[in-house]
C-alpha cells in the first residue's frame, strides 16, 4: 500500500508538470485548462492528504485542516473533469453556462465542509483527520465529522458517476486517439464510483456507531488508487499522444535536414541567389528551434537548385551515377560554359508525395558525401 501511495505522488506531480507545459503553449484552450485543474487538484492535495492521514501538522496547519484542503482539492479536480467533458461536448458559450451551474454545488460543498472542520472539538481533530486511514476505527457519533466526510465523498461520487456516463457517451463518436483516452478515463471512473459509494456508506454508518467491516473499506482503497491513476492517464493521453506524434515528426525533419546537407551545400555554392533565407550558421547544426521551417526551406532550395543545374547534367553520360553527373554538371557550369539544353527532372521519386521526394533527395545527398 505504501508503494502505491508513493507511486501516486510521483505520477501526480509528473502529470502536473506535463499539463502546465502544455498550458503555457495553449493558454486559451478551455479543455486544457480543465485538465490542468483536474491534475493540479489531485497533485496539490496529495501532500496535505498524506500529512492528515498520519495525524501530522503540515505548513503550520493542523491535520484536520490538511484534510479539508485535500478534500477540497479533490473536489476542484472533479469539477475540472466535469468542465473537460462539458467543453468537449458543447460549444464554448453553452459550455461556460453549464460550467457556472456546476460551480454552485462545488462551492456549497466546500463551504459546508469548512463549517464542519471548524465545529470539530480540538481533542478530536487528530483522530478525525485519521479516519480515512483507520479502516473502520476513529471517533463515531460526531455530527461534524460525519457531515465532513459524507459530503466530501458524496460530491466525488456525484462527479464520478456523472462523468462515467458522459465519458462512455462521448467516446462513441470520438476520433481514435481521444476514444482510447475516454475509455481509460471511464474505466478509472468505474472503479471510483463503487469506492466512493463504500466511503459514503461508511461515513453514515460511523455516525450510528457501527462502522463498515474493515475488509470492505480495504477493497474500496484498492479500487480508489488505480481508479485515480487511470482517470489522469486517460485524460492526459490524447494530448500526450498528439505531442508524441509531433515529436516524432520533428525528429524526422531534423534528421532529413542534416542528411540533405551535402546536396544543399553544393547547390547553394553554385546558386546562392536561390536561398530563401540567410545562409545557415554553425549554430543551426545544434539549434532545436525552427526545425520544420528550415527543413521545408532546405527541400525547396535543393529542388530549385536541381532544376537550375539539370541542363548541364543532361549533357553528361547517362550511364554514370547521378551524383557523379551532378558534380560534373556543376564543374561545367563553373567553368563558364553555356548549354542550350532545357531543364529536365532529376532524382525523380517512384512514389507520389513529399516524403518520397525527400527520400530521393536524401539518397542523392548520401552519394555526394
Amino acid at each position: 500500500m505504501q508503494y502505491l501511495k508513493e507511486t501516486q505522488g510521483i505520477v501526480a506531480f509528473s502529470a502536473l508538470a506535463v499539463v502546465l507545459y502544455l498550458l503555457v503553449r495553449r493558454p486559451h484552450d478551455p479543455r486544457l485548462r480543465s485538465v490542468t485543474g483536474l491534475v493540479a487538484g489531485w497533485a496539490l492535495g496529495y501532500p496535505f492528504g498524506r500529512a492528515a492521514a498520519n495525524g501530522r501538522w503540515f505548513l503550520g496547519l493542523d491535520p484536520m485542516v490538511c484534510q479539508l484542503i485535500q478534500h477540497s482539492m479533490l473536489q476542484v479536480g472533479v469539477f475540472g473533469l466535469i468542465c473537460f467533458f462539458i467543453f468537449s461536448a458543447l460549444d464554448d458559450e453553452q459550455a461556460r453556462k453549464q460550467a457556472l451551474l456546476q460551480l454552485a454545488p462545488l462551492m456549497a460543498s466546500i463551504a459546508v465542509m469548512t463549517w464542519s472542520v471548524l465545529a470539530i472539538p480540538d481533542d478530536l481533530r487528530v483522530a478525525a483527520a485519521r479516519v480515512p486511514n483507520s479502516l473502520g476505527g476513529g471517533p463515531t457519533g460526531v455530527l461534524a465529522i460525519t457531515v465532513f466526510y459524507a459530503l466530501g465523498n458524496g460530491y466525488l461520487l456525484y462527479g464520478f458517476a456523472t462523468m462515467f456516463v458522459w465519458a462512455r457517451r462521448y467516446a462513441r463518436g470520438a476520433e481514435p486517439r481521444l476514444r482510447r483516452g475516454l475509455l481509460l478515463t471511464s474505466t478509472g471512473l468505474a472503479l471510483l464510483v463503487p469506492a466512493d459509494a463504500i466511503f459514503v456508506s461508511s461515513n453514515v454508518s460511523r455516525y450510528f456507531g457501527e462502522p463498515l467491516p474493515r475488509w470492505l473499506l480495504t477493497t474500496a482503497v484498492w479500487f480508489l488508487l488505480p481508479g485515480v491513476l487511470l482517470c489522469v492517464v486517460g485524460v492526459v493521453y490524447p494530448v500526450a499522444a498528439m505531442r508524441f506524434a509531433a515529436t516524432g515528426l520533428w525528429l524526422r525533419h531534423l534528421r532529413a535536414y542534416h542528411r540533405l546537407g551535402p546536396l544543399w551545400t553544393l547547390l547553394n555554392e553554385s546558386f546562392p541567389e536561390d536561398a530563401l533565407h540567410r545562409v545557415p550558421s554553425r549554430r543551426d547544426a545544434f539549434s532545436l528551434r525552427g526545425v520544420h521551417r528550415r527543413y521545408y526551406r532546405r527541400v525547396i532550395e535543393c529542388r530549385d537548385g536541381l532544376v537550375r543545374i539539370s541542363p548541364y547534367v543532361a549533357e553528361t553520360p547517362d550511364e554514370l551515377p547521378l551524383a557523379e553527373r551532378l558534380r560534373a554538371g556543376l564543374r561545367t557550369r563553373k567553368s563558364g560554359a553555356v548549354t542550350t539544353r532545357r531543364p529536365v527532372a532529376l532524382a525523380v521519386p517512384a512514389d507520389d508525395g513529399m516524403d518520397a521526394d525527400v527520400r530521393e533527395l536524401e539518397q542523392l545527398a548520401l552519394a555526394l558525401r
